[in-house]
């Protein structure tokens, strides 16, 4: 078994026992840099989570290129996740903004240079959010000429309440952490018919990434039938993310080489692997 040091907001020390393809894509990540002034309550901001911090997590999962996507606590303020692109690279990094309807097309023609290739709607709790459901359909017109795609962290009864909404917007859409479908509904909640319904359009995209939330007993059984009905309906619409440095998770952090063995065990064989970590991903982002 190969060791590593420990690294920040990550338990553990070993590697996958997972084969990891080469190109492998960590599709969600966010950079935590104390050289970037964050907005709202002060305890909601991780100690630091750098670029350099998840390089040696790259070296200990075996991957190569990464999505770092801006965390609430910077609110519209993009230049920590455009830094740590430039840090890991642009050849291998990409970036999800946040912004607001108003930001003016210098600034989204800086961002596309810079590496950015969607914005995010994090509205699963709107009391800390920093957008509204009213921003994403204007922001989407304004991003639709630049190839990129919303990315929506929604539960899933915001999700089957909003579709109307959805089947409008003209860009790809991306759902965040298995589009937060409940124990004990999974499939048969009706967003997943929401969801399943935008995949067969073919410009949607289901992240399987933070299989820790929502948890409560029995959870994971019905998570891991929300990504094997996804993975045998839409294989080519699914990309993973480690969701590094974990936010959500105050008290004990995951073990990312044991959270990648455990969503890389709901993949059937090493074709499908090389599908979700580099194929998909390769084409969603622009590597």
């Amino acid at each position: 078994m190969t060791l590593h040091e420990q690294i920040p907001h990550s338990a553990g020390t070993a590697a996958p026992t997972l084969p990891v393809p080469a190109l492998a894509c960590d599709s969600h990540i966010h950079i935590y840099d104390a050289r970037f002034p964050s907005i709202g309550d002060p305890g909601r901001v991780l100690a630091q989570a750098t670029a350099n911090d998840y390089r040696r997590l790259q070296a200990r999962l075996g991957t190569t290129r990464t999505v770092v996507v801006t965390p609430t606590v910077y609110g519209t303020d993009n230049r920590v996740t455009l830094d740590a692109i430039r840090q890991l690279g642009a050849a291998d990094a990409r970036g999800v903004a946040v912004l607001h309807p108003e930001v003016d097309d210098a600034t989204l023609r800086t961002l596309d240079e810079g590496g950015i290739r969607g914005i995010r709607f994090t509205l699963f709790d709107p009391a800390t959010a920093v957008t509204r459901f009213d921003m994403v359909e204007p922001l989407a017109r304004r991003i639709e000429p630049l190839g990129w795609h919303v990315q929506l962290h929604w539960r899933a009864d915001q999700i089957a309440a909003h579709a109307d909404l959805l089947d409008r917007l003209p860009c790809p859409i991306v759902f965040d952490h298995l589009a937060r479908m409940p124990h004990p509904e999974g499939p048969t909640h009706p967003a997943f018919a929401v969801v399943r319904r935008l995949l067969d359009r073919g410009r949607t995209w289901v992240k399987l990434s933070a299989p820790y939330l929502d948890d409560v007993p029995g959870a994971d059984d019905s998570r891991a039938l929300v990504a094997e009905t996804l993975l045998a309906h839409a294989p080519q619409r699914l990309v993973w993310g480690s969701d590094w440095p974990h936010p959500t998770e105050k008290t004990e952090k995951p073990d990312d080489a044991v959270l990648l063995d455990r969503i890389g065990g709901w993949m059937r064989d090493a074709t499908l692997r090389q599908r979700v970590l580099v194929d998909n991903p390769q084409v969603l982002y622009g590597f």
